[in-house]
């Protein structure tokens, strides 16, 4: 089949280009930079240069497409609303005008369990969950607004779409999660936010390229498929600091023990969005109100409408995932 992925220079999109190319699908990738990283051009792999937010998809790349998989995104906490407007919104209304526009059938977007997230704990949480209301939090907004578009897109038979939800995406080659976390724990500036007894759920990549196939194969079996969002996990929440110190143990660095208050740490995140909102920086704020309550609630959910719907279950567990990634972990 002929595969389109937006953002398949990414974390995401890079790993499930690579499993896509191993079952000899065509694959195209599609990005912003003019010329992609040397090591992401992985054999077979095409490219194509296109700002999805100002461009649209030619004819050319586009037609005779089976699948898109829109992983493109901008993540993080920092900078201007209207450029995650545009990034995460402007951009999926506009592919998913082109794939109308040349009769693409099978759109899955990769969206966030960020799009439910509203500063509260979330315990073995599922679809039902409301969107987030405030924009206050760019990102999670800014993709609640494109998951919405992408699921009232879906028309089966003429066009189906559907929503992923990854949870905290890590493993081998994870540019974001564990790299800042460890960045930030060597300069002595990470410390526990609350209690430190919060769960989470972490989702490796593994389990998440496997998500998305598991879907792409099941809309081609079944017709009427799609038009929902969908929580991927790895069905085994840990106590995300206790899991942290497990990998700082792992590599020989001190165990984490410095706490500061949700609360305090939730305001500071305040008077940073307001300081670095006000100054136009670029960079994410150290901590944001956001980040806080991520760093310091449970965050959990249940993958009970992927496994019924389409079979997923996680194919790595986390203790097999951490033995695959230390040595990643080791050499950075």
């Amino acid at each position: 089949m002929k595969i389109i992925i937006t953002g398949g220079m990414g974390f995401i999109g890079n790993s499930l280009a690579a499993k896509l190319l191993e079952e000899g699908h065509q694959v195209i990738s599609v990005g912003r930079t003019k010329q992609p990283p040397v090591e992401k051009m992985l054999k077979g792999l095409e490219y194509f240069s296109c700002n999805l937010a100002e461009e649209n998809l030619p004819k050319s790349v586009l037609s005779n497409t089976d699948v898109v998989f829109h992983t493109a995104a901008k993540a993080g906490v920092g900078g201007k609303y209207e450029e995650y407007h545009s990034a995460n919104y402007l951009s999926t209304i506009r592919i998913l005008k082109s794939c109308h526009a040349y009769g693409v059938r099978k759109f899955i977007q990769t969206s966030t369990p960020s799009v439910v997230f509203s500063n509260q704990p979330i315990r073995n949480g599922d679809e039902r969950l409301p969107y987030v209301e405030s924009s206050s939090a760019p990102y999670p907004f800014t993709k609640a607004l494109a998951e919405k578009q992408v699921l009232q897109a879906h028309n089966p038979p003429h066009f189906q779409t559907i929503s992923l939800r990854p949870h905290l995406v890590w493993g081998p080659g994870d540019p974001h999660l564990l790299p800042r976390v460890l960045s930030r724990h060597r300069k002595g500036k990470l410390k526990i936010i609350g209690k430190g007894d919060n769960m989470v759920d972490l989702t490796h990549i593994d389990n998440v390229c496997h998500a998305h196939l598991l879907v792409m194969k099941g809309m081609f079996g079944n017709h009427n498929m799609g038009g929902k969002p969908y929580f991927i996990g790895q069905s085994e929440p840990v106590r995300l600091w206790d899991w942290i110190n497990e990998i700082f143990d792992h590599l020989n660095l001190p165990i984490l023990r410095k706490k500061v208050s949700f609360k305090k740490a939730y305001y500071l995140g305040f008077l940073m969005e307001g300081l670095w909102n006000s100054l136009s920086l670029q960079q994410d704020p150290p901590m944001t109100r956001f980040v806080a309550s991520q760093l310091a609630h449970d965050h959990w959910f249940s993958n009970q409408d992927a496994l019924s719907d389409f079979g997923y279950r996680p194919i790595i567990s986390m203790d097999d995932a951490m033995r695959k990634t230390l040595p990643w972990l080791k050499s950075l």
